[in-house]
């Protein structure tokens, strides 16, 4: 009886035993076939389909990149593209990793190290780097050559250290040389055919044609920027209100980071700008780190990145609750400006001739006022040295070679933005000293005109009155617990 119990569990246990190690083996094998370094439909099927690269732009989209790209090249031509470097903040301790617009157009892939070639002869080859026992175990798994012919659909695939064998041939044999010059490796740069060719002025700015891709964007495109647009909106008036409470610029910066990222982005788009009073009038301030005084403005220009597309609004109003009468009259003219100059989006117009008339409306207006003594005054550059606005898609200033005096098409993102920044020094009226509004909203061109992605974000004077004085007895209660929390 008790040997036959004693057998009976070593069977129970053996049994279990094989179970585990069957199971095991399993989930070893799926993570090793799944496992690029970045997300794939199998690792994460909740953000990528089964026919996309990256989340929202599916494979034959990402080839058919390629294609265009090779379309719009002189005949015979071979196009280099470098990943990215890593950037180091402390010796051991790299910044966040943000890929290459180029590269991630091109191939899909998120990580550094690698290098993409494209000819009609060899299609897209990639250069990945070699696998490293040591990266793993301190840094998890990375894409290698396996990922680049089965998940990047590269045509070729080689180790990155056996391009000093290949890539020089492949170099010789091409009549021009285009490469990322942003990226530029000497892994690639310091070979003899390169620099053979750069000597003979045969190695030119790839850009200029990857620009010429991304301009116009694609219905994929627009839905991940139409996302982006959104929680960028939605994390900003969460912010607005939250003003009320803590109009501190170190504590805004925080919480329109923290609701971008709880609603899906993976970063924010650029460092917030969120300047309170006198700072708003720095027009790329990033100290945050003042308090607003009572009845001062706050200038808040955010935008974050939603899978590799990026957005940017900027909105400037009183914490308090309402506007000075100068303020209210400086804030009407700039929000006056910026429904203008959105009437005018529309495809055949250029964001230069937009740009113009802004400047004409402002210079007017300014005068008005009596922040100018007249329209032609030179100080106008010195209170708005910028642009009404700049491409947006993959970067901030997306697509910087074309040229703004290009007719918008439909696909086309820019943004508007006018403002003034009236440093306190101005030698103007006391009473606008120290001011600086903008008003940005994003604008995707569209057949019959245009379509504002950030409309839904308040920017009417009545309406953030309204927002910013509406308080329900129950969040009376909760901002007075928060106050209390905060300063006990």
């Amino acid at each position: 009886m008790a040997m036959s119990c004693l057998r009976r569990r070593k069977v129970i246990f053996q049994s279990f035993s094989n179970l585990f190690g069957y199971l095991g083996r399993v989930a070893y094998a799926t993570k090793r076939t799944i496992d690029f370094g970045q997300p794939t439909s199998l690792s994460h099927p909740e953000l990528v389909g089964e026919d996309e690269i990256t989340p929202g732009i599916a494979t034959d989209e990402y080839i058919s990149r390629r294609k265009r790209l090779l379309e719009l090249l002189p005949e015979n031509s071979l196009a280099i593209i470098a990943s990215a470097p890593v950037k180091m903040m402390t010796d051991v301790v790299p910044y966040p990793y943000r890929q290459d617009a180029d590269f991630l157009y091109i191939t899909g892939c998120l990580q550094p190290g690698g290098i993409a070639v494209l000819s009609e002869e060899c299609g897209l080859c990639m250069f990945m780097p070699d696998p490293d026992p040591h990266d793993v175990v301190w840094q998890g798994q990375v894409a290698g050559v396996e990922a680049a012919l089965e998940f990047f659909k590269a045509d070729k695939a080689f180790p990155l250290s056996s391009m000093h064998k290949i890539l020089p041939q492949m170099m010789g044999q091409a009549s021009r040389l285009f490469h990322n010059v942003k990226t530029a490796s000497p892994s690639y740069t310091e070979m003899e055919p390169f620099y053979k060719a750069s000597f003979n002025n045969k190695v030119k700015d790839l850009s200029t044609y990857t620009h010429e891709l991304q301009w116009v964007k694609s219905t994929s495109e627009l839905k991940l920027m139409r996302t982006s647009a959104s929680i960028a909106c939605q994390s900003l008036l969460q912010t607005m209100l939250l003003s009320r409470i803590f109009p501190e610029e170190s504590k805004l910066s925080a919480k329109v980071e923290y609701e971008c990222k709880m609603r899906g982005a993976q970063r924010m788009a650029f460092n917030p700008v969120v300047g309170g009073g006198v700072n708003g009038s720095v027009i790329h301030y990033s100290r945050n780190d003042q308090k607003i005084r009572a009845g001062d403005l706050v200038l808040m220009d955010v935008g974050c990145e939603f899978h590799g597309y990026l957005s940017d609004l900027t909105r400037t109003w009183p914490p308090c609750g309402s506007f000075s009468p100068t303020q209210e009259i400086l804030y009407s003219l700039i929000l006056e400006t910026n429904k203008e100059c959105l009437k005018l989006c529309r495809p055949g117009i250029s964001l230069q001739q937009i740009h113009n008339y802004s400047v004409k409306m402002l210079r007017r207006g300014l005068k008005e006022i009596g922040v100018l003594n007249d329209e032609a005054s030179y100080l106008y550059h010195q209170l708005n040295p910028t642009s009404i606005g700049h491409y947006l898609g993959m970067d901030i200033h997306d697509c910087a070679m074309v040229n703004n005096d290009r007719p918008l098409e439909p696909g086309v993102v820019i943004t508007i933005e006018p403002g003034v920044y009236i440093p306190s020094s101005y030698d103007g009226p006391e009473r606008y000293r120290g001011i600086g509004i903008r008003i940005e909203d994003e604008v995707l061109i569209t057949e019959t005109g245009h379509e504002v992605l950030t409309g839904s974000m308040p920017k009417e004077i009545q309406h953030i009155k309204s927002l910013l004085n509406y308080t329900p007895h129950s969040e009376a209660s909760e901002a007075s617990d928060l106050r209390t929390a905060a300063f006990n």
